[in-house]
């Protein structure tokens, strides 16, 4: 017998079975005609343990490992890598055994969207294995503790009374928006410097939103701030999320939910006023949060605010056609349907005028989850 098919013939990690070491020892012996009983004595052992080690009933120690080399000339790490194998093999069907109690789990979850964004696999598409699938990619080693990482947000899941959303699809929008951040490298997160940066991202909404992605996100990076853009998943509901990843790197997580650009901006200097005014415990998530908060409204007034200032706000009741919002914008310095968005919220324009001058929003063909 020689060790170079080892992989081919006794593969490990990717089986509903586990082979044992003995198994591999036992055709040795047939090959090399030798008895339990001879290599009982060859090797000091009893038959009874021998016997028991063949079945996989006791485990190959380290000390065994090397008298097997003496015996047979195998080499001692093959026999502990087999037996380190087999064991694992053990553990890994045990607990695949377990989580069959964890199907219901899957519930709520958006798996069949998250298989068509290739996010998890097409197959194995059986339960268990999506319970193994969807554990994974949250990066928890069971069901209790992924309810232990995510119950911090559990604050981010109070619902309006117009949107519900569905906290595991939710939870599975954030998982994405962590996962894309991890490829963003920040700076140290510095308050000032963001502050100092706000009247350059405010620049941003007069160009075209393609271009203006790239230079937001290097921007806040510069800050310490991650700015992702991940589509909402089914049940979701989100339009933007700010949270902190660590004490030194916050996460802006933007979803194009509305699709026009009044409100892309609105969001995205709405969850900068919580980075730059609220905890770094706190999670807070734009459509889902109590309506009631007043660190919601505190957001809401600092992006209004920060879009179209309060002294020139003065003049919006006035503005009448187009044009009045073309001039506008282009006075104050923002773009066109960002003015037309502020009048149709303050119920100065009706929701039906003035839309064309807002930028259609569309993802790209490589998002960045």
């Amino acid at each position: 017998m020689t060790t170079t098919g080892e992989k081919e013939l006794y593969p490990l990690g990717d089986t509903d079975y586990a082979v044992p070491p003995g198994e591999t020892l036992l055709e040795l012996l047939e090959e090399r005609g030798m008895s339990q009983r001879d290599l009982a004595r060859r090797t000091g052992l009893s038959p009874k343990h021998v016997n028991k080690l063949l079945h996989g009933l006791v485990p190959l120690s380290a000390d065994v490992a090397v008298r097997l080399e003496r015996v047979t000339g195998v080499p001692s790490d093959f026999w502990n890598r087999r037996e380190a194998g087999y064991r694992s093999d053990l553990e890994r069907i045990r607990a695949k055994r377990d989580l069959s109690a964890d199907v219901a789990w899957l519930q709520d979850f958006p798996v069949r969207e998250l298989v068509g964004r290739d996010v998890l696999p097409a197959e194995p598409a059986d339960k268990v294995s999506r319970v193994e699938q969807m554990l994974a990619w949250f990066g928890v080693a069971s069901v209790d503790a992924w309810e232990d990482v995510y119950e911090e947000l559990a604050c981010a899941f109070r619902t309006s009374k117009v949107y519900e959303a569905k906290p595991k699809a939710l939870a599975a929008w954030l998982r994405l928006g962590e996962i894309a951040a991890e490829d963003i490298y920040c700076a140290p997160y510095d308050r000032r410097r963001l502050e100092a940066a706000l009247p350059s991202l405010r620049e941003l909404t007069l160009l075209d939103p393609d271009t203006s992605r790239g230079q937001m996100r290097d921007i806040c990076a510069a800050c310490g701030v991650a700015v992702v853009f991940v589509p909402e998943l089914a049940g979701s509901r989100a339009s933007g999320v700010a949270r902190w990843l660590t004490p030194a790197k916050a996460l802006i997580q933007l979803s194009f939910r509305y699709r026009t650009d009044d409100h892309l901006w609105f969001t995205f200097f709405h969850e900068i006023a919580h980075v730059l005014r609220h905890g770094k415990t706190d999670v807070w998530i734009e459509a889902t949060s109590s309506p009631d908060n007043p660190r919601e409204a505190e957001a809401d007034s600092f992006s209004r605010d920060t879009l179209i200032p309060r002294a020139e706000a003065r003049e919006l009741a006035g503005l009448k056609t187009l044009d009045d919002a073309r001039q506008f914008a282009d006075k104050v310095g923002v773009a066109p349907g960002i003015v037309v968005g502020r009048l149709q919220h303050d119920n100065l324009w009706p929701y039906t005028q003035g839309n064309q001058l807002k930028r259609p929003l569309s993802f790209p063909a490589a998002a960045d989850e």
